[in-house]
């Protein structure tokens, strides 16, 4: 075990200028960590408990979403990416504005283009119809462009 510091981050989301977060970086660069992160930070104080803070402002979410990690279920005759997409599907089907979404490099179990298709698709669909507050970790630096189209996207970089 590495004996190194915590370090400390932080975390703004809102229903106006920062509803979806993109959040590129390399690989390693904790990411999903930050993501975990803050689903568990909310959980925690959706049910009273003490957030680890030296302060914190967290709404009130119906729902928190998640689509982290990589499996399939051949036994089922699902790939890793017919898997990722069902859950995709399931979380655009469900959530509401007062949802909270943590999504993962969605798009990455196809084609290049493909997969940079599927993911800025789902980001246009959340802040053009669901509107929920969303961390949406990607490869795809060109979601970065979302950010000029829409005032709702911000860009954070994780390095």
């Amino acid at each position: 075990m590495i004996n190194e510091p915590f370090v400390p981050n932080d975390c703004f989301i809102d229903k106006n200028e920062n509803m979806i977060l993109i959040i590129t970086g390399p690989n390693m660069a904790g990411k999903s960590t930050f993501m975990r992160q803050v689903a568990i930070i909310s959980l925690m104080a959706q049910i009273g408990c003490f957030v680890p803070a030296k302060n914190a402002n967290i709404s009130l979410v119906d729902k928190i979403f998640t689509r982290i990690g990589a499996s399939d279920d051949i036994s089922s005759g699902k790939s890793t990416f017919m898997v990722e997409m069902s859950e995709v599907s399931y979380i655009l089907k469900n959530a509401t504005s007062d949802s909270l979404l943590i999504l993962d490099e969605v798009g990455r179990g196809t084609s290049t283009f493909d997969g940079l298709s599927i993911a800025w698709s789902v980001v246009e669909y959340l802040a053009n119809k669901i509107k929920a507050k969303t961390l949406f970790a990607t490869h795809y630096h060109e979601l970065t462009e979302l950010e000029e189209k829409y005032r709702c996207i911000k860009t954070i970089q994780s390095k």
